[in-house]
């Protein structure tokens, strides 16, 4: 696979649909041609002391952030018929599955491949398939973890070395 959109959502609180950040990582041609970093306004609107302590992001982030459908409205052209990268993609399938019910928007039935799956697969003799240690394994130093660019950019770095094999 060498066309698609790396993506990472990080969330405010146990809901799904309380994503306050996503980032985008698209790669045409295996080569990653742009990078897209969002803060959004939460639904619900507030954050978990355990959330916070993984991402860092607070109210104070994200109160003067557009609206889910405000950001995504302007990231769906440019993903449009590309296939969607994730680590551990049953989270982020999901959290854009239910962010996109919250806010009454037909989901338009994005396909979604699993960078953790291949990765089980194919590296067995690293330590653990966390997102840090896969990228890792990959050449990637991921320094800022649990940001959702450098996430989204860490699962593109893995993807292009573990979707198309």
């Amino acid at each position: 696979m060498k066309d698609f959109a790396a993506i990472d959502f990080e969330t405010a609180n146990g809901y799904r649909s309380s994503v306050c950040s996503v980032g985008l990582i698209i790669v045409k041609n295996g080569v990653i041609t742009e990078k897209i970093y969002e803060l959004i306004k939460p639904e619900p609107n507030y954050y978990n002391y355990w959330n916070s302590q993984v991402h860092g992001l607070t109210n104070e982030d994200t109160d003067n952030s557009a609206l889910f459908p405000d950001v995504w409205s302007s990231i769906a052209p440019k993903i449009e018929g590309l296939p969607l990268v994730a680590h551990n993609s049953p989270f982020d399938s999901g959290c854009l599955r239910a962010v996109f019910k919250t806010y009454r928007m037909d989901y338009p039935e994005y396909e979604f491949h699993c960078t953790l799956k291949a990765a089980r697969k194919l590296f067995k003799d690293i330590e653990n398939h966390k997102l840090n240690t896969v990228a890792l394994r990959c050449g990637y130093q991921l320094t800022n973890h649990h940001h959702a660019l450098a996430d989204a950019e860490a699962c593109a770095v893995i993807a292009l070395q573990t979707l198309s094999r």
